[in-house]
């Protein structure tokens, strides 16, 4: 026979629930480590930035913003921008060329590719320079016979001219790839369903791909871009005066103010470059709207979230903790914050056993216990119920 299954309950009153505990993350003291190294070695940085003469700030401050180095900046900017609009567009032809199914124009377009990838900008920025030595004189007429048009090509050809067109020749090259591999990233559904639709090719292109292949193509252009704005620094060697130019000439009429102008140029590339890089990211979050289903926040936005999330956390804190007392109440003698389980738990604590027994003590009475008017606000005890 068997025995009954006997549940107890739990004896004593429940008590209140208990805080949540506290999940500690994991220790990662290399992190640590290697933030302190990192946190050492700039602060000597910036020390040696601040306190070392030779860096001459005074000098710095004076040379930052004069005319000719204004002048070479303004040289720097025009050059990239010219070189950039014409290295886009040459490398959009050079990349139709690469995926057309014409060989001659496939493989001329390779060849452009692998030449100007190959050679380094310097040396097509001398070549073009010297071009008149080549060829003095330039005509237009009919191929391997005679000249409409003929002019001078040392008139033709000034500084301005060749450093934008070397540039825009071997930015060509490279934006070449990149457009390439934009047109190839959209997806060979999106091709297929452009020429079910019945459209021509070339609507097919620049309504259906080419849209779409911007996602790829603009970022890592603007990222060649900022390659390019640096790459400016060459045409100096051309008899341009850019930026660098200028800063190299002035160093050379003024020795010793040297470290202080090249300091001046570097923090004028710094600018120009964030700048772009800032546009950059901003062009990134536009063509992301396809992509993603939320479109990732700005590093403002993040600051005000974090700054937002602190305030209600230390307001919800400071609520919690800075409570105002209620007043007694005769089932509650004990102060509230004097209980366990509130947020803050100041004082000796409350047991539900001293907590009970407080709740079943009878309130005094502020009369005499003989007094006929004790008698009359005594409680009646409680006595057999009848019908």
């Amino acid at each position: 026979m068997t025995e009954p299954l006997l549940l107890s309950a739990p004896t004593g009153a429940p008590g209140p629930p208990e805080a949540a505990e506290r999940v500690l993350p994991l220790r990662r003291p290399g992190r640590w480590v290697a933030a302190v190294v990192v946190l050492v070695l700039v602060s000597q940085a910036a020390h040696g930035l601040i306190t070392n003469p030779f860096y001459q700030w005074d000098r710095f401050a004076y040379w930052f913003l004069r005319p000719a180095v204004l002048d070479g900046l303004l040289i720097t900017l025009q050059v990239t921008a010219y070189s950039a609009v014409l290295g886009l567009a040459g490398g959009v032809l050079i990349a139709l060329g690469r995926l057309s199914g014409n060989v001659v124009l496939r493989s001329v377009s390779w060849t452009y590719v692998w030449l100007f990838r190959s050679v380094p900008l310097i040396v097509v920025l001398l070549f073009l320079y010297n071009l008149s030595a080549l060829y003095p004189t330039l005509s237009i007429g009919v191929p391997f016979g005679p000249a409409f048009v003929s002019f001078d090509e040392s008139r033709f050809a000034t500084d301005i001219v060749v450093a934008v067109a070397g540039l825009g020749l071997s930015e060509a090259a490279y934006a070449a790839e990149i457009v390439r591999a934009g047109v190839l990233s959209v997806d060979q559904g999106q091709h297929e369903a452009a020429a079910a639709l019945g459209l021509p090719r070339r609507h097919q292109f620049t309504r259906i791909v080419f849209p779409q292949a911007l996602r790829a193509i603009v970022p890592s252009y603007v990222n060649q871009l900022i390659g390019l704005l640096k790459a400016t620094s060459l045409v100096f060697y051309v008899s341009l005066l850019d930026l660098f130019g200028s800063v190299q000439s002035l160093a050379s009429t003024y020795p010793g103010d040297v470290v202080p102008l090249l300091l001046v140029a570097t923090v004028w590339y710094v600018i120009l470059t964030s700048l772009v890089s800032a546009v950059q990211y901003h062009v990134e979050r536009h063509y992301a709207r396809g992509a993603l289903r939320a479109v990732p926040p700005t590093p403002l936005q993040r600051a005000r979230a974090g700054l937002r999330e602190l305030r209600l956390r230390f307001r919800r804190e400071t609520a919690a903790c800075a409570r105002p007392p209620r007043p007694l109440h005769p089932l509650h003698p004990l102060p509230p914050h004097t209980r366990k389980g509130t947020p803050c738990e100041a004082g000796p604590p409350c047991t539900p056993d001293s907590s009970a027994a407080s709740a079943r003590r009878p309130p005094r009475s502020p009369w005499p216990p003989d007094s006929p008017r004790a008698a009359a606000t005594r409680r009646p005890t409680a006595g057999p119920r009848t019908r």
